[in-house]
């Protein structure tokens, strides 16, 4: 039975049953290894009855019957047989960090102005969710900074509002001091961990 196992970082993979050209007769299915969207490379394991390959390098590809020894596969072959699944994808998670003033749910003049290339962002896609949480330094008690945590996320979900994402859903929650950006005992007062943390999917 044939099969795959990924191994180290994600992996972008895709499989189809395709004809390699000057490689492979007749046709066959067939596992081709892409680079992740920040230019690394994991790996893929193929077991079948033959054994087991592992391709670990950009645009390798392996037969899923194991009948071929790993083997380099040309961009234009790759669009050819996968253009149209590349294509279809959806786009990948987009994430924001804003940072505030001490003690308060005011964002700082640089992070104030990151507010519209966000909302541009979102209105991009063709649905949108978004997440913010609100996260504090250990400067006060865990009990303080949860609440104030989730000031800091209301205030900027009101903010995106107001700039014209009322029909995007948006959810909304504090982490107060724990998942500090910017591990510090307690009692410090770090600006980057006076945050929210912004995902658009």
């Amino acid at each position: 039975m044939n099969g795959f196992n990924t191994m180290g970082r994600a992996v972008a993979v895709l499989a189809m049953a395709a004809l390699l050209a000057a490689c492979v007769s007749p046709p066959n299915s067939y596992i081709v290894l892409l680079p992740n969207p920040d230019g690394t490379v994991g790996s893929v394991m193929v077991r079948s009855e033959r054994g087991e390959q592992v391709i670990s390098q950009a645009r390798q590809g392996v037969l899923l019957d194991g009948s071929k020894d790993i083997f380099a596969i040309p961009q234009a072959q790759i669009e050819q047989d996968f253009g149209a699944a590349i294509a279809a994808r959806p786009p990948l998670p987009e994430h924001y960090l804003l940072f505030f003033e001490l003690g308060s749910n005011k964002l700082t003049a640089e992070s104030q102005r990151e507010l519209p290339r966000i909302l541009d962002r979102a209105r991009a896609r063709t649905t949108a969710d978004i997440s913010v949480i609100g996260h504090t330094d250990t400067l006060d008690k865990a009990s303080s900074n949860e609440v104030l945590g989730l000031k800091r996320a209301e205030a900027i979900a009101e903010q995106l509002k107001q700039l014209g994402l009322e029909n995007i859903q948006l959810s909304i929650e504090s982490q107060g001091l724990r998942n500090l950006l910017v591990p510090t005992p307690m009692g410090v007062a770090e600006p980057r961990n006076r945050r929210v943390e912004i995902t658009i999917r």
